[in-house]
């Protein structure tokens, strides 16, 4: 992503004891609040390149988007210390050098950083006297001859059963003294458990492993394993900590859609260039839904609970490298048609991977839409530190009862479709109560119900 990042470049300059000219160190910064390690996508600035301040030195994947990392020095670039397609670059690891003058560039042509790593030298030390040479270790002692004699013996010669042979070694039983009971006289396990140890031999217990039931293998199919992206890693750590802190519960309700997708049609007929979708019904309809009851648009904090004054929606996108959230600000101050136009630019800046931090960092309430996938319902995970996220599934034709009058106002019961639309809003336990996470549900339900609300 090429464009303005508020970062300040962890830098350090120095002249070392060594022959090196005056430089500026550059080390990897944090381009995101929860980033801890970075990789490089690519190199902008080339060995030898002149560089101004704010000029892109490269392009950073960081755990939420590819972000442009750019100098806050004038100079040249004089070693590129990690080569694009670095990964997993920890915050402060030195990825390159930059010279105040051109001609010190030839330099750093073979710097190292171990190699320039300021250590005073060790004065040479007095050659002292060759230490003996250890003794070599004397071999191990093994068993006495007469064991040696007995681990030969021992179900060598006496027909046994392999039971009877391994319970013969541990027990310093001579299985060829033994009397079998078994078949043919074969010796089996029950016959060796009830001898005793041969007073010739002393018990003797071998150095081999302990006997295990041998278990399949998984699975004998090929396999390809893939790279985890910096994206992936903070998605599972992130979604495992919400799991694992954050008590979820579930409120689950079918929506009568009806009449958003009456209104839908007759605004994409007016504007057939910018067309509605559903979503952002869902958008609006959840952003008024949080400012009138507020409790739902707030996030824990500890020590305390903070409370939101505008609905800022994130709103769940999947690209190649995982789920990201862009975010629709003050949504419920928008239009269908701003949020729409929002909702595109942002969905195609993520699967670009060209999302600006501010676009994607914070948000006090998530939608996850799996309409578009033929869903009928599902349950989201909490995005925290936000205390709630609205699970959407498909609209689908339901066949119910539908009361009518006739004009002497007769109630009549009807058979008839309807466009059913079922969400499932996970909630925090620790900031909605159940009453009133069931009050938010019902305040969507009624402006999806009847959209004209949404214009009061």
């Amino acid at each position: 992503m090429r464009g303005q990042t508020d970062i300040v470049t962890s830098i350090v300059h120095r002249r070392h004891m060594s022959s090196l000219p005056s430089h500026t160190k550059v080390m990897l910064p944090a381009l995101s609040p929860t980033m801890e390690t970075g990789s490089i996508v690519s190199w902008e600035k080339q060995e030898g390149d002149e560089i101004a301040e704010g000029d892109l030195l490269a392009e950073i994947e960081t755990d939420k988007a590819t972000v442009g990392f750019e100098s806050s020095e004038n100079g040249y670039m004089a070693k590129i210390i990690l080569p694009a397609g670095s990964r997993d670059v920890k915050l402060g690891t030195l990825v390159c050098i930059i010279v105040e003058e051109k001609d010190d560039v030839a330099a750093f042509a073979d710097y190292s950083p171990e190699a320039a790593a300021e250590a005073p030298a060790a004065p040479a030390a007095e050659p002292e006297a060759a230490a003996p040479a250890p003794a070599e270790a004397a071999p191990k002692a093994g068993p006495p001859a007469q064991l040696e004699k007995a681990k030969i013996q021992f179900g060598r010669d006496k027909f046994a059963s392999p039971l009877a042979k391994l319970l013969a070694r541990d027990k310093g039983v001579d299985v060829n003294q033994v009397a079998g009971s078994g078949p043919g006289g074969r010796v089996i396990g029950s016959d060796v458990a009830s001898a005793s140890p041969s007073p010739a031999v002393p018990a003797y217990t071998p150095s081999v492993p302990a006997y295990t039931p041998s278990t399949p293998s998984v699975s004998a199919a090929p396999f390809e394993d893939i790279p985890v992206t910096s994206m992936r890693k903070v998605i599972a750590n992130r979604l495992t900590q919400s799991k694992q802190t954050i008590p979820h519960y579930y409120l689950t309700a079918d929506i009568n859609m009806d009449k958003v997708v009456k209104l839908r049609k007759k605004i994409n007929q007016v504007s057939p260039d910018q067309k509605i979708s559903i979503n952002d019904f869902v958008i609006k309809a959840s952003a008024l839904a949080c400012m009138r009851v507020p409790e739902v648009n707030s996030s824990w904090q500890d020590s305390f609970i903070r409370k939101y004054n505008s609905c800022d929606v994130s709103v769940a996108v999947s690209t190649e490298s995982g789920l990201i959230t862009p975010i629709v600000f003050a949504a419920e101050q928008l239009g269908l048609r701003s949020i729409n136009s929002k909702v595109v630019e942002l969905a195609n800046k993520a699967r670009d991977g060209k999302l600006q931090p501010a676009e994607f960092q914070g948000g006090t309430f998530t939608i996850s839409n799996l309409g578009m996938f033929g869903i009928d319902s599902f349950s989201a995970v909490i995005n925290p530190p936000q205390s709630a996220i609205l699970a959407v599934s498909r609209a689908r034709k339901v066949l119910h009862m539908d009361e009518t009058t006739t004009d002497q106002k007769t109630p009549i019961q009807l058979m008839r479709y309807s466009q059913m639309m079922s969400v499932t809003l996970s909630c925090d336990h620790r900031v909605i109560d159940g009453a009133v996470g069931a009050q938010w549900v019902a305040e969507f339900k009624r402006l999806l119900e009847d959209p004209e609300m949404m214009l009061l």
